[in-house]
């Protein structure tokens, strides 16, 4: 399972009405690198396969890749105003280590890919 903030749900529906695509939806993935092993990938999306899991969280329609359900499962979506900014902040319980910035991670099991390159 998956959790989206009440905030962070909110940013994410009106990003999607600024989307000119009909059927947007919020993909959560998983990539090899960034300076921890994985990276996270969140954008939008219109196609689904036969390889994805559908998921209605906090009233949205989230896809996630079922090889990137292992990854995911229990992550918690945030969205944090800070001054004249703001940003997602993601809680990831299956993550053993995190990079400073927060955008990559390694789990128990699975080092991934780090980066030559720290953040």
């Amino acid at each position: 399972m998956i959790s989206i903030s009440e905030t962070a749900a909110g940013q994410i529906k009106a990003m999607l009405a600024e989307q000119e695509v009909p059927d947007m939806f919020l993909r959560l993935g998983v990539t090899a690198g960034g300076c921890s092993g994985f990276s996270y990938a969140m954008g939008f999306d219109d196609t689904e396969t036969e390889q994805d899991i559908y998921m209605d969280v906090a009233g949205l329609k989230v896809v996630v890749s079922k090889d990137d359900i292992r990854y995911l499962n229990g992550l918690e979506i945030d969205f944090e105003e800070s001054g004249m900014t703001g940003g997602f902040t993601i809680h990831n319980p299956n993550a053993t280590v995190t990079c400073g910035c927060g955008s990559s991670f390694r789990t128990k099991e699975e080092a991934g890919n780090p980066a030559a390159e720290p953040c």
